[in-house]
Order: C-alpha cells, then sequence, then structure tokens
C-alpha cells in the first residue's frame, strides 16, 4: 500500500510536467538564444543566463534568496486568501440580489478603475509603513476584480437545477455544494489565475515602497544599485514559484471542474 500511494503523488507531480513539455522545449529555447545573445553582446546590462545561475545559488547558499522569498510568497498566499474570501462573497451577493447589484455597481466600477500605487500609497501615508497597510492595499486593489467575476457567474446559473433542489429538498449546505459551486467552479477558476497573477506583482510594488523584506525590497536594491544580475536572479526566483503553482495547483484544478466535458463528450 505505501508504495502504491508513492508512485501515485509520483504520478502526481510528473503529470503536469508531461503536459508542459513543449513549453519546456521553448523555455530551453529562449534560455539558449538569451545566454548566445548575452555573450555576443558582452554588456554588464545584459548578464547571461550562466551569470544569473550562479547570482540565484549565491543568494541561496547565504540564505536571503529563501527569506525573501518566503516574505513575499507569504504576503501573496495571505493577499490572495482574503481577496478570494471577500470577492467571492460580494459577487454572489450582488448576482443574488438584483437591487443590491444596483446599488453597488458604481462603487465596484469606482475600485476597479482606481490605480494600484494610489491604493497603496494612501494606506501607507493613513496606516504607516506596516504590514496590515502592505496586505490591505493589495485586497483592495483585487476584490472588485474577483467579484466581477463571481457576480457574472452568479448570474448564469441555471434556474432549472436551482429547481431540482427544491424538488428533492435538498438542505442550503447541499444546495450549495452539489447546484451551486460546481457551476461557479469555472468562475472561481478564473479568479483565481487572474487573481494569483495580479497579486503578486501589486505585492512587489507594496514591498519596494513601504517593506524591508521580501523580492520587491530586493528589487529595490538591485535598481539602486543597477545590479542587473541581481534583479533578474530574484525575479525569475518568484517566477518559478509562480508557474509550479499554475502547474501543479491550478491545472490539476481546472481539468477536475472540466472532467465532465469529456465524459459527456
Amino acid at each position: 500500500m505505501k508504495v502504491l500511494a508513492a508512485q501515485l503523488s509520483l504520478n502526481t507531480l510528473i503529470r503536469p510536467l508531461r503536459r508542459s513539455g513543449g513549453q519546456f522545449v521553448v523555455l530551453i529555447a529562449l534560455l539558449v538564444c538569451w545566454q548566445l545573445l548575452a555573450v555576443a553582446m558582452a554588456n554588464p546590462l545584459l548578464p547571461s543566463v550562466v551569470h544569473v545561475a550562479q547570482v540565484i545559488a549565491q543568494e541561496w547558499a547565504s540564505g536571503d534568496l529563501l527569506r525573501h522569498l518566503g516574505a513575499t510568497l507569504e504576503r501573496v498566499v495571505l493577499a490572495f486568501g482574503l481577496s478570494m474570501l471577500l470577492g467571492i462573497a460580494l459577487g454572489v451577493f450582488m448576482g443574488s440580489h438584483a437591487r443590491w447589484n444596483r446599488l453597488l455597481d458604481l462603487l465596484l466600477v469606482i475600485l476597479l478603475n482606481i490605480p494600484a500605487l494610489v491604493v497603496i500609497i494612501l494606506l501607507y501615508i493613513w496606516m504607516g509603513l506596516v504590514e496590515s497597510a502592505a496586505i490591505l492595499a493589495v485586497v483592495i486593489n483585487k476584490v472588485p476584480n474577483v467579484a466581477v467575476t463571481l457576480r457574472q457567474g452568479t448570474l448564469s446559473l441555471d434556474p432549472q437545477y436551482r429547481a431540482v433542489g427544491v424538488i428533492y429538498r435538498f438542505s442550503a449546505w447541499k444546495r450549495f455544494t452539489e447546484i451551486v459551486l460546481p457551476q461557479l467552479a469555472p468562475y472561481l477558476l478564473v479568479a483565481a489565475r487572474s487573481g494569483l497573477a495580479l497579486i503578486w506583482k501589486i505585492v512587489l510594488v507594496v514591498e519596494l515602497l513601504g517593506r524591508s523584506d521580501g523580492v520587491g525590497f530586493q528589487l529595490h536594491l538591485a535598481f539602486q544599485l543597477f545590479d542587473v544580475p541581481m534583479l533578474l536572479a530574484y525575479s525569475f526566483s518568484f517566477i518559478a514559484i509562480v508557474q509550479s503553482i499554475e502547474w501543479f495547483l491550478l491545472q490539476p484544478w481546472e481539468q477536475r471542474v472540466n472532467r465532465w466535458r469529456s465524459c459527456a463528450s
């Protein structure tokens, strides 16, 4: 049983890599082109792949890379979780109540159009350069996007499925888990994907402006010193983490959500 469980776990990890085989070929081709171009130009403003890899290895050995990546990842996870919870609640509420949808629509549009930089600066001025201000700034910038997506998903719910739940006297929890949630799953996936892509970029700006650790803080130092290898090392390190989340969490979730389509066909 232990061997079978280990084999299943290994297959779970390998499967996304197999699906991304073509992407790895493209990635390797880009790295080769980058290396050749850097060698041909011999310009310190365009470091080679090998040079950037050496910087990554040095930062990892010193412990700085792990510390700053961990700080940024912690902020991303916290802001992502809060944004999804609040955005889902607001979107489902607005999609379920036409009157509140009309009343809150203007507020949603205003929040969608306020620049993220303005929100970050204002919260730092009002609350000080504290962690809560950093997280709140990211959440305020992301909640409207999630709410818009989930509102559209709620408005698209099939009333016939809802009627089935009423006829068979499903409990409120069962109606939500068996009828509402499966229909909202594609919208949740879209909100999660776009949210992750947006949140980690906003977190870097938050760290650059008012934090003393994290990838954004290190990018700020690298910019001040014109240290391009350091800038690229931290950027690509966190991009690798985000891409791993895409491969091992979001893509398997997407396949599970869309499994019924293949069964139906």
